[in-house]
């Protein structure tokens, strides 16, 4: 069930902590400072409630409180490409990577796709393939595929415009009755300790799902994406089946990949 956050008189139980705080985690880095007493009368939450709020995105580096508000605080963590940032980069690593995700892939199987660039390029590839089912949350992945015969399905929710991804309690609702062969994860850093993680803390909630959603889990990602921590964890590295990444991975990270049982594909 999901944990919802207690609310006073005037409060609004319907926007979940996430997506609150994701709210105002943007806001202080659109406007660069805000102050508790705007935030509340903004979101119609108690003060505090929106302090608790700040509390936490301090904890996780996103802001720093300051007397009676907060600042945006500048960090590689919270950058949060669109996606025609991310297409021009590491692009014959991604086309390689998609080659061999789809090795794995058989004739009739249930397919999750994540968005970003990566998962994009395993959407084009997968189009050799007659019959395949597809869940994505990526708007544009389900364009990409509309002129197959494949069962495209979106997950709904609310577009992020950044990524074309859906996100929010629509999506995370209809991936909990879903089940799925196999998914592959596009991956915005890769840390040993923390996991995968993703800039969005609403992307991160829907990556969750998915991982909950398939059988397989696999990873896909270019090597300059590990030893980077976002702002939001998806999933510890224990929850990853299978890694599909480029040569230039270091050493030690694969040895350590594998040796928590995780399957490493260099390309």
């Amino acid at each position: 069930m999901r944990n919802k956050p207690k609310t006073k008189a005037g409060d609004r139980p319907e926007m979940l902590i996430d997506e609150r705080r994701q709210h105002i985690l943007e806001l202080i880095q659109n406007h660069g400072r805000a102050l508790v007493s705007d935030l509340s009368e903004r979101l119609n939450i108690s003060q505090i409630t929106i302090r608790k709020d700040l509390d936490y995105l301090q904890s996780k580096g996103a802001i720093q409180r300051s007397h009676g508000g907060a600042l945006r605080v500048p960090s590689s963590a919270l950058i949060d490409p669109t996606l025609q940032e991310k297409q021009k980069h590491n692009l014959q690593e991604k086309e390689r990577i998609a080659a061999a995700a789809i090795k794995m892939v058989e004739e009739g199987q249930c397919v999750i796709l994540d968005s970003g660039t990566t998962t994009t390029a395993v959407a084009e590839r997968l189009k050799r393939f007659k019959q395949l089912t597809i869940i994505t949350n990526a708007v544009n992945i389900a364009a990409e595929l509309a002129g197959t015969d494949f069962e495209v399905i979106l997950v709904g929710g609310t577009m992020r415009k950044n990524s074309f991804s859906l996100v929010g309690p629509l999506a995370e609702d209809n991936l909990e009755e879903m089940h799925a062969d196999i998914l592959f994860l596009g991956v915005d850093g890769f840390d040993m300790e923390v996991g995968i993680t993703t800039p969005n803390l609403l992307e991160s909630r829907v990556n969750r799902a998915m991982v909950k959603a398939a059988r397989h889990v696999v990873a896909v990602c270019d090597s300059s994406k590990f030893s980077r921590r976002s702002l939001s964890r998806i999933v510890p590295p224990g929850a990853i089946h299978h890694v599909i990444t480029d040569q230039n991975l270091p050493r030690e990270i694969e040895e350590a990949l594998r040796a928590m049982g995780i399957a490493v594909t260099l390309v």
